[in-house]
């Protein structure tokens, strides 16, 4: 008998915890190691994900009563029970105690079943009387926030610093939609009526993005492993992401760096464009993300990416002045994408977040020596805070003054063109209903 859904959302909980596994990865793991029906993978992912999400939320509740964190994979298992019994209302409650208490005498902790049983019930009982209150939003409003959404303390008031409390809720509150994933077709292989019929072929549930080109496919499974994709007819991309490459504005016969490249969505994307004319040159720090870039450029048949391990932070001086266009979509805290990977909200601390704006300054300084005399430099981050965008591009600008902003709008949607100012947008998800993103484009006027 293969594990049950409560057994592989504990294991992929164990491997974000324990492994610093990211959350998708884990949960696909899991999944694609048991053999579920459908019904339990999509309980599984749900008690998976309500455990991710609200992980401290969960945390400050147990805690009330415990005296003390029990030893982590028991800790695990209350999480795994706790979202049953405050997010989801399909279990009967005995029914989660009961199997959580099995799955503590399962891993050999048969001492621990009693506290277990006690801890959930007390839960139940708060619960039920309305006594699981959060701190007081105006006198504390990062724990409030923080403990609301289970954002760590320091994010919390970041956002709240930069954007007030209103709006640092409505960015934390934000799920995206669900079961929904974006792709967009090879242009190399299939034009948009093309991919259409394609899509329709396949039974699948689409409707156009905002971003030229995107598709949002509903309940449309393991993409990744379809015949479709294995072909190169389509990449799996968010509209964002997509848009930041967009922003190069690549066109046949030009010489384009991507300088943080992998896993190379925004290098093909941009390959495609040039319709095979030209060349992408993509760069990482790491051989193994390079080999994706590669793979990727492989699947989609684009013969113009050249593919290297370079540290962008380090000036290439036979690049200097050679390039049309730049894009250094660079480190970042990834704020702007929680929604897709929440536990990015609790990996995220205060050294984290401080190393973040050096780095991205020495990137940034050292590829935009490569962009030639009128062409573009493109800087992107997939976050919200001031500091690593807006920020960042002024200081930038400021020490430059070879380039100055491209207030150019063409490239946007026109429902994002009202946010371009100075050359530079943010993209909000609960505003604008895509990936948090910041895309900054420049031009180079002289040496």
């Amino acid at each position: 008998m293969g594990p049950s859904p409560r057994q592989v959302a504990l294991k992929a909980l164990q491997d974000v915890m324990r492994d610093d596994a990211y959350a998708a990865q884990a949960l696909d793991r899991q999944l694609g190691a048991a053999r579920l029906s459908a019904e339990d993978r999509r309980l599984a992912a749900s008690l998976f994900y309500f455990a991710v999400e609200n992980r401290l939320y969960i945390e400050t509740m147990l805690g009330r009563f415990m005296e003390a964190k029990p030893e982590p994979v028991v800790n695990d298992i209350l999480h795994v029970a706790a979202a049953q019994l405050l997010f989801m209302d399909r279990v009967p409650d005995h029914a989660a105690v009961d199997e959580a208490v099995k799955q503590v005498r399962a891993a050999g902790r048969e001492g621990l079943t009693g506290l277990v049983n006690a801890v959930l019930r007390n839960l139940i009982r708060a619960r039920d009387a309305g006594d699981l209150t959060l701190p007081d939003r105006k006198t504390e409003p990062t724990a409030w926030l923080s403990v609301k959404h289970s954002l760590s303390p320091v994010i919390a008031d970041k956002l709240i610093a930069a954007y007030g409390l209103d709006t640092a809720e409505q960015i934390a509150a934000c799920r995206g939609e669900g079961r929904t994933v974006t792709v967009r077709p090879n242009r190399m292989r299939l034009d948009a009526a093309a991919f259409e019929k394609w899509l329709d072929a396949q039974h699948y549930a689409w409707r156009r993005g905002i971003v030229e080109d995107a598709y949002v496919l509903s309940d449309a499974g393991n993409l990744a492993d379809t015949d479709g994709y294995r072909r190169g007819f389509f990449s799996i991309q968010g509209e964002s992401a997509m848009l930041a490459a967009l922003a190069v504005g690549a066109r046949p016969g030009m010489q384009i760096l991507d300088a943080c490249a992998a896993p190379g969505g925004k290098t093909c994307l941009m390959a495609e464009r040039m319709a095979g004319a030209g060349r992408v040159f993509a760069w990482d720090v790491h051989e193994h993300r390079v080999q994706l870039i590669r793979a990727a450029a492989r699947r989609l048949g684009l013969d113009n990416v050249r593919a290297t391990v370079y540290d962008a932070r380090m000036p290439m001086e036979s690049a200097r002045l050679t390039m049309d266009a730049v894009l250094v979509d660079a480190p970042c805290s990834g704020l702007g994408v929680i929604a897709e990977k929440p536990d990015i909200k609790y990996r995220v601390n205060a050294e984290t977040l401080a190393a973040l704006p050096p780095l991205q300054r020495d990137i940034l300084n050292a590829c935009a020596r490569a962009v030639k005399v009128g062409g573009r430099l493109v800087y992107a981050t997939c976050t919200l805070l001031p500091e690593e965008n807006e920020d960042r591009v002024r200081a930038f600008l400021a020490d430059h003054p070879e380039f100055e902003p491209d207030p150019d709008d063409g490239w946007l949607p026109d429902a994002l063109k009202p946010r371009l100012e100075g050359g530079m947008i943010q993209i909000l998800p609960h505003r604008d209903g895509i990936e948090g993103f910041f895309i900054a484009r420049m031009i180079r006027r002289g040496v």
